[in-house]
């Protein structure tokens, strides 16, 4: 998998555009992947769940994340 550039905290959270990149501002993400794919993972069990910090607010434990990339 690919490095990553910056070291997480394992308690850290997460936003989807940190762990997928951003594309249309030239941000990698840890995960090289689409929103949509990210997210039908997480809907079969092979990613992590997410944690509701807010009504528009979901983050994932960077924890969780890191694991994914091992």
């Amino acid at each position: 998998m690919q490095q990553m550039s910056k070291e997480y905290h394992p308690d850290a959270y997460l936003r989807l555009k940190t762990i997928i990149g951003d594309k249309r501002n030239g941000v990698p993400g840890i995960l090289p992947m689409g929103a949509s794919t990210f997210w039908a993972g997480v809907a079969s069990g092979r990613y992590p769940k997410p944690t509701k910090l807010g009504p528009r607010i979901t983050v994932w434990r960077a924890a969780d994340i890191i694991n994914l990339t091992i």
